[in-house]
């Protein structure tokens, strides 16, 4: 998705959880640094997921691990210039395994819930608007 901010402005929204609880998770117990491991929060759902953090660099990309214990996934944030004011936010995440119905169902949730996030980030950077999208999602 295409965020009209700076490729910086960008990353930090991900990288510092004092921006991040303002569009996608509740609360984290620190920032995004390479050899981290996190624990994030959906205060809303009374979810959480701890995040191990395998690579940042700076303005540029965030890898990190997070899911099942047995079997984690791996999450890639790319940031990648287009103007001076205008930054591409590619999200990926690879790694799962199971049934084809698993498979389908997690597509699914993770492309939703990317998609939720990146479009309230976006939002919030280049308005200033806390959409509460990701807490609204699926209300309780």
């Amino acid at each position: 998705m295409i965020v009209r901010a700076p490729a910086t402005k960008a990353f930090q929204a991900f990288a510092d959880p004092a921006v991040t609880t303002r569009f996608w998770y509740s609360k984290s117990s620190g920032p995004m640094v390479s050899g981290a491991t996190l624990r994030w929060e959906w205060e809303t759902y009374g979810a959480s997921a701890e995040v191990h953090v395998k690579e940042v660099d700076e303005g540029r990309l965030i890898r990190f691990e997070w899911g099942n214990y047995e079997q984690p996934t791996t999450v890639e944030l790319k940031f990648t210039p287009r103007t001076a004011d205008a930054t591409f936010v590619e999200v990926t995440e690879t790694g799962f395994t199971g049934s084809d119905d698993d498979a389908f169902q997690w597509v699914n949730d993770t492309v939703g819930g990317f998609t939720t996030a990146l479009c309230a980030m976006k939002a919030l950077l280049e308005h200033g608007i806390e959409l509460n999208a990701v807490p609204d999602h699926h209300p309780v």
